[in-house]
């Protein structure tokens, strides 16, 4: 049980860390509705924004002048990373 455990963590971490890295190519590199990409980012975002809101109303983003940096996928990021070393 314990292994079936760590291989979800595992897996929600590189969940995490492709949906980070996706949102940098949709957000900066401007691709159209339909790219594949996006529909990709767009079905990732579906799964981990419900867990980042409540992490957001506790954490809001930092604002630096005119833009934002929102640190709860890092917060969740070193949740998970808790849980492993605790569980694993």
């Amino acid at each position: 049980m314990s292994d079936l455990i760590c291989l979800l963590l595992n897996l929600a971490t590189l969940v995490l860390f492709a949906w980070i890295i996706l949102s940098y190519v949709v957000n900066f590199g401007r691709l159209p509705w339909g790219h594949p990409v996006r529909k990709i980012y767009d079905t990732l975002s579906s799964g981990i924004n419900p867990i980042l809101v409540p992490i957001r109303r506790v954490l809001p983003p930092l604002r630096t002048g005119s833009m934002a940096l929102d640190l709860s996928p890092l917060v969740l990021f070193l949740g998970i990373m808790v849980l492993r070393s605790i569980i694993c």
